[in-house]
């Protein structure tokens, strides 16, 4: 196994048990009450069962271990950053950052004092791996991704309020409609990009400017052209880089 792959391997592990394995109720407690979550433990458990098993050894335990307790602590103290008056913009960005300075730091470590010696071969390359990836990431990691982004800029405040007058006004639309929309776009731009049809992904961006909304509705257009710009980015930037690897 090259040390490359080892790496990817450990980054999905932390998409699966960040992402897809961890309940919004277990995101709500750790958000807001940090140590004293008492589901904290239990997500904690998850993320050292997926780095131990995706490591492919054995003797990774200790290096699992060290990236389940310095994850515990960056997501206990992450709700005193959440509920900072000022910090609480960064408060994602900088949680997923640190999580990842560590797998990085704890992954060298390993490779360099230990070895690689998986206990088989995984049937996979680098750029497999990086191609899994890629597609995970364009499902609920990008939709959390954008909402935080919006979240940060204060924008979802502005439109939140909008959506509340139309609701009342019997404007309704369907729940949930535009996150399915954004991970259809972003599966489509990322399939495109790795067969190298570029000029698919335009055509994509085309079809999705027919979607029009009334000339007063200034807020809600500068909204999906935000949340339209931000999902085919971080399509065409997975895309890219799983092409390289």
């Amino acid at each position: 196994m090259e040390f490359t792959e080892f790496l990817l391997l450990q980054f999905l592990a932390h998409l699966l048990a960040d992402y897809f394995f961890q309940t919004n109720k277990m995101a709500h407690q750790k958000n807001t009450l940090g140590f004293k979550s008492r589901l904290l433990p239990l997500h904690i458990l998850i993320v050292f069962a997926c780095s131990w098993l995706l490591s492919f050894q054995i003797e990774f335990f200790v290096g699992a271990g060290i990236i389940a307790i310095l994850h515990y602590i960056i997501d206990g103290f992450k709700a005193t950053i959440t509920t900072h008056k000022t910090l609480w913009k960064y408060a994602f960005f900088a949680d997923q950052i640190l999580h990842l300075v560590v797998l990085v730091a704890v992954s060298c470590l390993f490779a360099s004092y230990h070895g690689l010696q998986p206990l088989w071969d995984i049937p996979f390359s680098a750029n497999g791996i990086a191609i899994v990836i890629a597609y995970l990431c364009c499902l609920k990691p990008a939709n959390i991704v954008i909402k935080e982004v919006f979240r940060s800029s204060q924008i979802d405040v502005a439109i939140a309020k909008q959506e509340k007058a139309e609701i009342l006004d019997g404007a309704d639309e369907l729940p949930n409609a535009g996150k399915l929309i954004g991970i259809l776009e972003r599966t489509l731009a990322l399939t495109f990009i790795l067969i190298g049809q570029y000029q698919a992904v335009g055509f994509l961006i085309a079809a999705k400017s027919i979607l029009r909304y009334k000339d007063t509705d200034t807020l809600k257009t500068e909204y999906v052209l935000i949340g339209t710009m931000l999902s085919f980015g971080i399509a065409v930037v997975l895309g890219i880089l799983a092409g390289v690897l």
